[in-house]
């Protein structure tokens, strides 16, 4: 019983109420659909997942902390994730959807034979961070696509923020290795 007062003074209960809830989803959840489309590279397992993850969010709400509220989402939406593929065992490139982050690189402006070298790099990028493993994949996506901070992927992921940064730069670095090549042997 002391304990349990202890607890409550350290961290203060809060309960999400129905509008609250309303208002996380309209808040997070393209965030969270986003995060998992790059994961899965299928909107429908996004969205699928996403709705899984909202209804845990629902399921918790008695022990919800709002100023960690993201965080806890898209840890839960990467635990999802990874779930799912383990299911299907099969990993697919993500699509070349307008509403991904990917695809919206900056055009070059220069006409169709650019254009199309833009599209061809971008489905390249993809296919190469669908070979990244976990958590090197998650990390990237966060900071690359999602443009989180490191201190912010640090707690999603619930890993020590130097761990963050090593794997960040490793997955650079196999990505930059991966695309050059597809890129040497495209053109060779």
């Amino acid at each position: 019983m002391a304990r349990e007062v202890i607890i409550h003074l350290i961290r203060p209960v809060h309960f999400l109420n129905p509008l609250e809830f309303k208002r996380c989803m309209a808040e997070y959840q393209q965030r969270v659909f986003s995060f998992t489309a790059h994961m899965l590279g299928d909107k429908a397992a996004a969205a699928d997942v996403t709705q899984d993850v909202f209804i845990k969010l629902w399921e918790h709400r008695e022990r919800m902390d709002q100023d960690r509220m993201i965080g806890w989402l898209l840890r839960v939406a990467r635990n999802a994730c990874i779930d799912a593929m383990r299911k299907r065992k099969v990993r697919r490139a993500i699509s070349d959807s307008e509403d991904f982050s990917l695809d919206s690189l900056p055009s070059t402006g220069n006409g169709p034979d650019k254009e199309a070298a833009a599209s061809l790099f971008r489905e390249r990028l993809a296919a190469a961070l669908d070979t990244l493993g976990e958590p090197h994949k998650s990390i990237v996506i966060l900071r690359e696509v999602q443009e989180y901070k490191y201190e912010e992927i640090s707690e999603i992921l619930s890993l020590p923020l130097n761990t963050v940064k090593v794997y960040l730069h490793r997955a650079r670095k196999a990505l930059r290795q991966e695309l050059t090549e597809v890129m040497r042997h495209d053109y060779a």
